[in-house]
């Protein structure tokens, strides 16, 4: 089977560790398949002189060409138009890829669109233009908060139900799926797998002389985005708000975003030591993540995260929000939930905690996900039914 990827979310040299659950899932992907992938690069006119302000800006470095983990990834252009909003994104990213798109021209058995809008739109209609079956796989926040603004939701509906297949992370997002109009029997959920050989429970001291982290004392960890929607600013706010019960805990948010200035500004109001690693190597995560005592991830939206799976599979709590698919995941053996920006309970949820004993071993082992290989297998198990299901038509 021949599998043509289309996705806006991949790692580039620009920002290698963008989006570590595709490219994992996908290089094992390519044990399995023919995997040709287009990850694509926003832009538009005089994009290099906003480096600064805009994700186009920043990526005008990526090549057209480079070679990651193992995967030949093609780097296309596609006209993006900042402030205009989404309603025209679908149309121009798929007009973009076109002339690219025609080389693979009975060279591919199945488009795989791998996020909903703009590029599962794209995908379908690619697919169309190559006469091929084309499979939509949803993470989160391409249906959770695009399927709910309403220029956006006719169009995603639209991609959804002409696709052949939809593969959702999650079941609560295969549950939004159907909302969203895709019949219950085109729906496969594909969960995200984990890294075993990297995330497992290790020594905390070790992790934290290896960081040159103060042994003593209680960490907190935010891994992501610095945005508000991703909850890094709830964050800041819920140790501001709850000073004096988180007296002493030091917070250690790694990433980097669009508030990370207001991040930087709000820990120096605060009474506790507050770090800012940057962005930080895949490979280093699990020895973060072994360091802390608690995972913090406050989003405001999500599908099913792997920082969480990450953090429970390294035998650490996780503090979170009750969004997407996080309920399933962090129960109260494993950590607290607490509504989206009440940066009160938070910090409360986070004392709690932290004052509580839990066995490292025990939530390692009691998380039960498939590797990125048997992922991997599922997503290509789906992808065989399109096609399977495009042939059945033509005959």
């Amino acid at each position: 089977m021949r599998v043509l990827i289309v996705t806006k979310i991949f790692p580039s040299s620009v920002e290698p560790s963008s989006s570590p659950f595709n490219r994992q899932q996908f290089r094992e992907l390519s044990r399995l398949a023919d995997v040709e992938l287009l990850a694509t690069i926003p832009w538009f006119p005089g994009a290099s002189a906003f480096r600064r302000w805009s994700p186009a800006g920043r990526l005008t470095g990526v090549p057209a060409r480079e070679e990651i983990d193992g995967l030949v990834v093609r780097h296309p252009r596609y006209l993006f138009v900042p402030k205009l909003g989404h309603s025209i994104a679908g149309q121009l990213y798929a007009a973009s890829l076109g002339p690219a798109a025609l080389r693979y021209r009975g060279r591919v058995d199945v488009v795989l669109g791998a996020w909903g809008y703009p590029d599962g739109y794209a995908a379908v209609l690619l697919g169309k233009l190559l006469g091929v079956p084309v499979v939509i796989k949803l993470h989160g926040s391409d249906v959770n908060v695009l399927g709910r603004q309403a220029s956006l939701r006719r169009h995603l509906s639209w991609a959804l139900s002409h696709a052949a297949r939809v593969v959702a992370v999650s079941q609560p997002l295969a549950e939004r799926a159907m909302e969203l109009g895709v019949e219950p029997g085109k729906v496969d959920v594909v969960p995200n797998g984990i890294d075993r050989g990297l995330f497992h429970p290790r020594d905390r001291q070790e992790a934290r002389r290896a960081l040159g982290l103060p042994l003593e004392g209680k960490l907190v960890l935010f891994l992501g985005h610095l945005t508000e929607a991703k909850g890094a600013v709830d964050l800041l706010r819920a140790f501001q708000v709850n000073g004096s019960a988180l007296a002493g805990v030091e917070l250690a948010l790694i990433g980097d975003g669009a508030d990370a200035q207001l991040c930087q500004m709000l820990a120096r109001s605060l009474p506790v030591n507050v770090r800012f690693p940057g962005v930080q190597p895949h490979d280093l995560v699990p020895t973060w993540l072994a360091a802390c005592d608690v995972l913090a991830l406050p989003s405001w939206n999500e599908g099913t995260p792997n920082v969480v799976l990450e953090a429970l599979a390294c035998g650490r709590p996780v503090v979170a929000t009750s969004v997407g698919g996080i309920p399933a995941l962090v129960t109260r053996e494993r950590g607290a939930l607490v509504a989206a920006q009440d940066v009160h309970s938070l910090g409360t949820a986070l004392r709690q905690v932290l004052d509580r004993r839990f066995d490292a071993e025990a939530l390692s082992n009691g998380l039960e996900r498939p590797d990125w290989a048997g992922s991997a297998r599922l997503l290509h198990q789906s992808l065989l039914s399109a096609l399977r299901g495009a042939h059945r038509e033509v005959a």
